[in-house]
């Protein structure tokens, strides 16, 4: 048994921080205070070949697992990118795992390459003021019309939109009630994001300034058929395909941006002198640090050991959602503890802590709840009856 990564896989988180740091915590806070979307940033992963990390060699991926995207994600949140930086590339990263799996070769050769090399920006709707965990209650719907769809309705929660020319989107293709399962009568597309019938409404949240998030209203937005992935009322099982290892990534940008947090505590905790001594020489400060160390490695090992499974084949249900629930409670503790060992100035932008905590939040609420992962882990692992 190793724990290890290996040569090439220390490679590729050494000169993703490498190229991190170009982008220092000057940056990111800027983007943030002006809510501008981290273009720089964005086009150095892509012209780094970063982009494509996990997508086929094909089409001009890397070829690479789902262990990979995490080093290379969970480098950017260390970095002090935080979730900012991560945000800004999850898409590209794996996002059109559905279009690898169930798009046709001439579908992969059109859309993969662009995204791939950074041309292309991508959003994702599918959360709907009325559907969020209850995807199966979407009633966005795409209605066929010879050679195109129709789509109408809105999404929420869609990061991105503001600067994206691409989405994925799930529309419903037959009404909920004309179904015999839920899960059927959904499909999904890939296509442009024409803002000429598609309205992009800000939303103004907590943090993450620096990637929007939106409300989006589609009205009569035209998408040519061929830009279908999979068969009509077929999209919510290409969906699924992609839940685990986006859980397997976001735990990795969790526990990276934990252990950015952490850093930063415990650099201010050597050189911060109190009654003639640094604070960190105190039990009190010594103690809830080393805490979070211990948790942000054990939500490390599970997140990796989750992504081994993916790569290997094997079911990782229960591990990816095991890991994103860890990492992100663990990350949020390293945060919240960075800001205390500031003290006041905790609260102060200069010491960029106040960021990475109210990041740190996104993690603990999205993609999934940690009671849903409970609920989850409780019935899957557990045999416990279903309770909702």
């Amino acid at each position: 048994m190793d724990f290890a990564l290996s040569d090439a896989q220390l490679q590729i988180r050494d000169e993703v921080l490498r190229l991190c740091a170009r982008f220092d915590d000057a940056y990111w806070l800027e983007r943030e205070n002006t809510a501008t979307f981290p273009h720089a940033f964005f086009n150095a992963m892509a012209a780094g070949n970063w982009l494509g990390i996990a997508m086929p060699e094909a089409y001009g991926g890397a070829g690479l697992g789902i262990t990979e995207a995490a080093i290379l994600a969970q480098a950017v949140a260390e970095s002090g990118a935080g979730m900012s930086g991560a945000s800004a590339i999850h898409i590209n990263i794996f996002g059109l795992n559905p279009v690898v799996v169930y798009g046709t070769e001439a579908q992969k050769a059109r859309m993969l390459p662009p995204l791939i090399e950074g041309k292309d920006k991508s959003c994702f709707g599918v959360t709907e003021p009325n559907a969020g965990l209850n995807t199966t209650e979407i009633t966005t719907k795409a209605e066929l019309h010879g050679d195109h769809y129709r789509i109408n309705g809105t999404k929420i929660w869609t990061s991105t939109a503001q600067v994206a020319n691409k989405i994925l989107l799930l529309a419903r293709t037959t009404p909920l009630d004309k179904v015999k399962r839920k899960s059927q009568g959904m499909t999904l597309f890939y296509t442009d994001l024409d803002k000429t019938h598609a309205e992009v409404r800000l939303i103004h949240k907590m943090g993450r300034h620096a990637v929007d998030s939106n409300m989006v209203f589609f009205e009569d937005m035209r998408v040519p058929v061929e830009d279908r992935i999979g068969e009509e009322g077929e999209g919510f099982r290409a969906l699924l395909h992609g839940l685990n290892p986006e859980r397997v990534l976001i735990a990795a940008e969790a526990v990276g941006i934990g252990r950015a947090a952490l850093a930063r505590a415990a650099r201010y905790a050597r050189e911060r002198v109190v009654f003639g001594r640094p604070i960190g020489q105190n039990q009190g400060i010594q103690h809830p640090l080393a805490k979070n160390w211990a948790e942000l490695e054990a939500a490390d090992l599970i997140t990796f050991k989750a992504a081994w499974m993916y790569d290997n084949g094997r079911e990782c249900g229960a591990e990816a959602n095991a890991a994103k629930y860890l990492a992100a409670e663990a990350g949020y503790r390293a945060a919240e503890q960075a800001v205390l060992t500031h003290g006041g100035m905790g609260y102060a932008q200069e010491y960029h802590v106040e960021r990475l905590f109210r990041e740190s939040m996104l993690p603990r609420i999205a993609p999934v709840s940690r009671e849903l992962i409970l609920s989850y882990l409780a019935e899957r692992v557990l045999d416990q009856p279903k309770s909702y």
